[in-house]
């Protein structure tokens, strides 16, 4: 496959990056430096079905939260003033056990974030992270349940040095636009219209015991917050090891049971342990694909055929319909789009 030496970054829905910038208009400040210190084109904010690069992305939310003083973007009552991140972690990395990291740090958000409650429910066979809305928020509030469960999943999961597979999760605002991404982050089973948001998984990992420690710490805040928005490609390691085995068969349209055989394992256990993962063949199937559709169509001039073919798809049709599913547009029309990005289109 040409430029399969290439990298290809992942992508996230231009609706999180949306949401990060909602308190800086009602701050009254321009996020248009911003935005051009992290290279993303601001047009890219009208589209709802752009997608930027993830890099990019954490770029982004350190600048904000270093330019509003404030690592909860100006989207609260109170502001969470820069370094409340670094002292949670150092409030919860003292902790014997998840449980415990969990209750400590529900009680220090209680002091910085008087906005949303956090609480831990359980029974003997299920764990909930509940996350309340105790005042109305009044913008960005999809965004502000998005940001708070991912930053305390991802804290969360690495203190103990593992994944914690979130079984279901359930949101309390209606299916937004970019859902499909929640596969990814969260979990494939996530429903919507709830009374709060609740995150289930397995109760016995509130046993599991805290691993970090202060050198560990160090190395760990350096780009955080914002580099935790970059985990969910990085800490399932079933995920990346299928979507780097998919990207490396391409052209060929490698189905689960060739990455079975490609990794050593029977097609039952990959299907198992994508599962406890969270994710499923064909979701990160579609999420490689769509990822390197968008990079082909903005640095690049091949065809729509070609593209296709490197893609593994039968034919144009196939390749066209299912980038019509991903994005919302014909595959010639978010080229045309792509194109006008700073970076240019690249021969």
């Amino acid at each position: 496959m040409a430029g399969a030496t290439s990298p290809v970054r992942a992508t996230v829905a231009i609706a999180f990056v949306q949401g990060m910038l909602a308190g800086l208009g009602r701050a009254g400040r321009d996020s248009a430096p911003l935005l051009e210190r992290a290279h993303i084109a601001g047009r890219l904010l009208s589209d709802p079905q752009a997608r930027v690069p993830i890099d990019r992305y954490a770029e982004l939310y350190n600048l904000i939260n270093r330019e509003l003083d404030d690592e909860g973007f100006g989207l609260f009552s109170l502001p969470i003033r820069s370094g409340a991140f670094e002292f949670l972690c150092r409030s919860v990395i003292t902790a014997p056990t998840l449980a415990q990291a969990i209750e400590r740090s529900a009680r220090f958000l209680r002091l910085v974030l008087p906005d949303l409650a956090v609480r831990l429910d359980c029974n003997p066979e299920q764990a909930c992270l509940c996350i309340t809305e105790l005042r109305p928020l009044a913008i960005g509030r999809v965004f502000a349940f998005e940001w708070l469960l991912r930053l305390l999943h991802g804290l969360f999961s690495w203190l103990v040095g593992r994944s914690i597979v979130l079984d279901a999760v359930a949101f309390p605002y209606p299916r937004p636009e970019h859902a499909d991404d929640y596969v990814l982050i969260y979990t494939a089973q996530s429903t919507f219209d709830a009374r709060e948001l609740g995150a289930l998984f397995a109760a016995n990992l509130l046993e599991l015991p805290i691993r970090r420690d202060e050198a560990a710490l160090q190395a760990f805040l350096d780009g955080a917050p914002g580099k935790l928005t970059t985990l969910y490609r990085r800490d399932r390691e079933m995920v990346q090891r299928v979507r780097n085995a998919l990207r490396d068969s391409l052209p060929a349209a490698a189905s689960l049971a060739d990455i079975a055989r490609s990794l050593h394992l029977s097609p039952r256990t990959l299907h198992r342990r994508l599962e406890e993962e969270g994710s499923s063949f064909q979701a990160i199937k579609d999420a490689l694909r769509r990822d390197l559709a968008i990079n082909r169509l903005a640095k690049t001039r091949q065809g729509l055929a070609q593209i296709a073919a490197d893609l593994g798809f039968a034919d144009s049709a196939a390749f066209y319909r299912a980038f019509l599913r991903w994005t919302g547009m014909a595959p010639a029309h978010y080229r045309r789009r792509m194109q006008a990005t700073p970076e240019g289109v690249k021969p």
